[in-house]
Formats: structure tokens, C-alpha cells, sequence
């Protein structure tokens, strides 16, 4: 490897294929009034952006929805069609009470390194989760958010397993989209 390219790399930052956020824009409220309606049904809350400065972008293939240039949603597919899901930063902004599952200490470590939750680590779950649907993951004991996910399985179901898969994760703390600087 040629020295010029590691000092480089030491000096930016910045590495060949690293994820980075590409092709934003920013984009009018009125433009984006059915992604915050769509939001909002998915937290079980009324979200209103109409004082921020909204911007849309590209990130390892998803369309983001950056608010104050920190990014709160993204583009995923749920239940068979594509819908915005908020990011963890968005569910630490919005606080949702619908749409979580709890899980014990034991969880957490294999939830940070992007594992799929399982469904003996949950111990309680909003039972009006359908399969299929956005779940966010958070700490039994504190309320923190860990995850997000798509469900396999219901909310009730995903309280009384004692193995096997409940929660498929598509965002952890930690990972690149957590970890990305806007």
C-alpha cells in the first residue's frame, strides 16, 4: 500500500468505500407532508417539521430524511411496500410510545453488533405490533432505544416465546448509520 495513500486516510478520516451520505437535497415541508403523516402512524404520534430544515439523501441504498441535519427517518420496505420508519435518532427526538419491544441485559451486546433479536431476550412488547411492522428495540430497564426492526411474529407472541426469532434488525446503535457525521 503506498504511503501516501495511509497518511491520507489518517490525516481525512476517510477511507476508501466508507459510507458516506450522498446526493442531499433540501426539500420543502409541503413536499414531505405524506412521509410525516406516514411517520407519525408509525410511532402512534402527530409530528410536526414544519420548523425544521428538512433535507433528503442517499445512504448504503435507503433514501434518509434529515431534520436539522441529524437523521430521523428512513426508506425501508415494511409489510411488502416501501414506508419511512424513523431512525433511532428520530425516536430519541419523538419519544413514541407505540411500536416497542423491551428486552433484558442479557440482549444488548448481541443487539450492538446488529444481531437479529431473539425472542426469549423480550420481556415485554406493545401487543398492537403486527408481523411485518416497524418494532424499535429499547432497554427493559432504562428506555433507551437499541435497535429498530421489521417483526416476525405479533406483539403478544413475541412476549411469550422462549427461542427462535422475533425482531429482524435493519438499524443498532453503533452501526454505520448511527455512526455517520451529517
Amino acid at each position: 500500500m503506498p504511503t501516501a495513500y495511509v497518511l491520507g486516510a489518517l490525516s481525512t478520516g476517510r477511507y476508501m468505500g466508507e459510507a458516506r451520505i450522498r446526493k442531499r437535497k433540501p426539500v420543502r415541508h409541503k413536499q414531505m407532508r405524506d412521509a410525516e403523516r406516514e411517520l407519525g402512524e408509525s410511532m402512534g404520534l402527530q409530528i410536526d417539521m414544519s420548523s425544521g430544515f428538512i433535507e433528503l439523501a442517499h445512504f448504503e441504498g435507503n433514501d434518509i430524511m434529515m431534520l436539522d441535519r441529524e437523521i430521523v427517518a428512513m426508506r425501508i420496505e415494511v409489510s411488502g411496500s416501501m414506508a419511512w420508519v424513523p431512525t433511532l435518532r428520530g425516536i430519541m427526538k419523538w419519544e413514541p410510545e407505540r411500536s416497542w419491544a423491551a428486552v433484558d441485559k442479557g440482549a444488548i451486546p448481541f443487539l450492538m453488533n446488529g444481531a437479529d433479536c431473539m425472542g426469549a431476550g423480550i420481556h415485554i412488547a406493545d401487543p398492537s405490533i403486527p408481523p411485518g411492522g416497524f418494532v424499535w428495540i429499547r432497554d427493559q430497564d432504562t428506555g433507551a432505544p437499541l435497535a429498530s426492526g421489521i417483526a416476525l411474529v405479533d406483539g403478544e407472541e413475541m412476549m411469550e416465546m422462549t427461542k427462535g426469532k422475533a425482531i429482524s434488525t435493519i438499524h443498532c446503535v453503533g452501526d454505520d448509520l448511527w455512526a455517520v457525521e451529517t
